[in-house]
């Protein structure tokens, strides 16, 4: 899945479209769901908790007429309350600053002081694609364009997009859209390449995931996933990953009683990560406490975060 992309394979055909676009938006706006829905798998984890994506994920689908490499960031934190939350923040901004297009993310029928914060930090001279995501969990649809017109004059958008992420409904729209908006140039991935992130990091947000969903409001605010060892022997993956807390009273909430809660997210977390890599997974889960992690820069850099 990370395999660098030959040049001498990659075919760029007459008016073939490439580029960079940057998926942005408060937290919980569907960043995340609307990434796997355009690329046809599931790389990015979804949750409905806010800073379920602390990283920048990159999807890539390809189809006739162009390659779009997309980048879904964090949702942008209004509040920088520690080095985590700063961190994602520059995240989405050096994704900003070097993109060829960017879909700005919000919910039907809602634009929030947080929407509005979020828009004032994409550049001026960007193109930008307003996507209306969850219009089908709107209950007046008559509320829709006069929703769209009371918004067109944030800023001048390229294009207004409403769709539904999490039923796919006009989502091949939005590729049609946004496809002559990116320039000319050859392809920079094989046509059958998904993502550019290693097994690694995906097995390490797929196990964040669980920990996300299954926590429930149990959820310690400091939890991270560390992956300590993964090695291939032929079509086994042996994945070693600890789950980092911030403080030893958390510890008990993520094992739960006689171990049945890690052994849930373990079990499930296995399952996803069979079907993304079509082969078996050994997966060993502990968790670890490290206090102060998500207000430490070096222990942020040591889990990967930028």
């Amino acid at each position: 899945m990370n395999t660098p992309p030959d040049t001498n394979e990659a075919v760029a055909k007459p008016g073939f479209r490439t580029g960079f676009v940057a998926i942005v938006g408060r937290p919980n706006v569907g960043k995340s769901t609307l990434l796997n829905r355009l690329i046809g798998q599931k790389i990015s984890i979804v949750s409905s908790k806010a800073q379920t994506t602390r990283h920048r994920v990159t999807g890539i689908l390809t189809n006739d007429a162009a390659q779009f490499i997309f980048v879904d960031t964090p949702g942008f934190q209004t509040q920088h309350r520690n080095a985590l939350n700063r961190s994602m923040n520059r995240t989405v901004s050096q994704v900003l600053s070097d993109v060829d297009l960017v879909f700005f993310v919000i919910e039907a029928g809602r634009m929030s002081d947080d929407d509005r914060r979020v828009l004032e930090v994409i550049p001026a001279d960007a193109k930008v694609i307003l996507v209306i995501n969850k219009v089908d969990q709107l209950k007046d649809k008559t509320r829709l364009l006069p929703f769209i017109d009371s918004i067109r004059g944030l800023r001048e958008f390229t294009e207004i997009v409403p769709l539904s992420a999490e039923r796919g409904s006009n989502c091949d729209a939005l590729i049609a859209t946004a496809t002559g908006l990116l320039p000319e140039a050859a392809p920079l991935y094989q046509e059958d390449e998904i993502t550019d992130r290693s097994e690694r990091f995906l097995a390490s947000e797929f196990l964040r995931e669980k920990l996300f969903r299954l926590l429930g409001d149990e959820l310690p605010y400091g939890i991270a996933v560390e992956i300590e060892k993964f090695e291939i022997e032929g079509n086994l993956r042996r994945i070693h990953a600890a789950v980092i807390v911030d403080k030893a009273g958390h510890k008990g909430i993520v094992i739960g009683k006689g171990g049945e809660k890690l052994k849930r997210i373990s079990s499930e977390a296995r399952v996803e990560l069979e079907k993304l890599f079509d082969g078996k997974v050994f997966l060993e889960v502990w968790v670890k406490v490290k206090s102060g992690w998500a207000d430490d820069e070096r222990a942020l850099k040591s889990l990967g975060y930028e």
